[in-house]
């Protein structure tokens, strides 16, 4: 009983904190983290693959899955999941890295370079298979993703059927034969100084959407790549805040 009290005691005091000042200061980072239940399911080919699971107050309410920057996850995803919980979402944290994560750029390129494509697609897969499925949710069930996670959230959407997708600067050089399978809206967030996730790719992004006639909405933002990510050089607090407010406003219009 003292853990559940203290749970949401912790996640009380978060309702009065910034969500961008709970993601920079690790301390509540991780005192966030720690408020989420660790999942585990099988994907078909028998790999045992784990999640973050936070759930809302209500007993039935949409699903979101979050799909991390290639820093892995670690405990600033689990707390904007803990965040996606407190507005009423069951929120679940996946991990494409099995269980490790990088603190430095280097390490980070080595994890995001040992994820097999076909292997992760049967990961999302089975996670939003155990989304849905989860006694917690309504039908209705959205992703999204960051930077690496963006890509996956929108190529996770592909894999298996969602309501909503949101893409976080992520790779979307995807062709109109592939993105015909998407069965919700798009919402992407890009910026103008980013020099991967560039304006020529999301430009050819948007025609291959309008080939296979597929609901998308774009933003861009005066910032770098990575600007939603409050732990970053390139952070940028006025156009993350407004990212969210898009994203939050996104999910509720479709998944509710």
């Amino acid at each position: 009983m003292s853990l559940i009290l203290n749970r949401r005691a912790l996640i009380g005091g978060a309702m009065a904190t910034p969500l961008a000042a709970l993601l920079a200061d690790p301390y509540h980072a991780r005192a966030q983290a720690a408020t989420l239940e660790q999942v585990s399911t099988t994907t078909p080919d028998g790999r045992t693959v784990q999640a973050s699971l936070a759930l809302p107050d209500a007993r039935s309410a949409p699903g979101v899955l979050l799909i991390h920057e290639w820093w892995g996850l670690n405990d600033q995803i689990k707390t904007v999941a803990a965040e996606f919980a407190r507005l009423g979402y069951a929120a679940l944290a996946i991990d494409l890295y099995d269980g490790q994560a990088a603190t430095d750029p280097e390490t980070a390129k080595k994890l995001i370079d040992s994820v097999k494509p076909e292997a992760a697609k049967q990961t999302l897969a089975a996670w939003i298979g155990w989304l849905r499925a989860h006694g917690a949710t309504t039908e209705k069930l959205g992703a999204v993703g960051w930077c690496f996670g963006g890509g996956w959230s929108l190529r996770g959407s592909l894999a298996a059927p969602v309501d909503a997708s949101v893409i976080y600067y992520g790779n979307v050089a995807l062709p109109a034969a592939e993105l015909a399978a998407l069965k919700g809206p798009v919402l992407g967030h890009f910026a103008n100084k980013d020099n991967y996730i560039n304006r020529p790719m999301v430009e050819a992004f948007e025609a291959e959407m309008k080939i296979a006639e597929k609901p998308l909405v774009t933003h861009w933002y005066e910032a770098e790549h990575g600007f939603a990510n409050p732990t970053s050089a390139r952070y940028d607090q006025a156009d993350a805040a407004l990212a969210w407010e898009r994203t939050t406003a996104f999910f509720k219009q479709n998944l509710y």
